[in-house]
């Protein structure tokens, strides 16, 4: 095998391991979230407007690092289950606010030992692992 292109072995590339790791931990969120009918990305945007009650798309998708292409139909979809109400600003048309509903805000109560649960079963590292993890990966972002 030819050693020309170390730069192409995937053993060499930070973003694999990266990637494999995120997959790994936003799946051991599913147990969770299916029963209650929430895909992980639903369950970000919740975290967020549980905390602040109302965001535009736009900040939304910068606290998530998500575009509208993949915002706009998860937000049309919980609107439509009741848990969050749109509005578009008076100001700016193209400004649209999100604010969670009562429905949304009930979710919380349901969701909110699900950081424990993950944790335990994600528990290979020590706390002091995490948080210098936690801050090299805000970092990198």
């Amino acid at each position: 095998m030819s050693q020309e292109y170390e730069q192409l072995k995937l053993q060499n590339q930070l973003c694999f391991p990266l990637y494999a790791c995120a997959r790994k931990i936003t799946s051991s969120y599913t147990p969770f979230l299916k029963p209650l009918g929430l895909t992980y990305t639903q369950y970000i945007v919740f975290m967020v407007l549980w905390e602040k009650e109302s965001v535009t798309v736009g900040q939304l998708g910068n606290i998530l690092h998500l575009d509208n292409g993949t915002l706009t139909p998860l937000l049309k979809n919980l609107e439509k289950e009741g848990y969050i109400k749109r509005k578009r600003s008076k100001e700016d048309e193209r400004v649209m606010t999100i604010s969670i509903t009562e429905k949304g805000n009930a979710l919380k109560e349901k969701c909110k030992d699900i950081p424990f649960e993950c944790a335990s079963h994600n528990a290979s590292l020590t706390e002091e692992e995490s948080k210098e993890l936690y801050r090299l990966l805000y970092k990198l972002l």
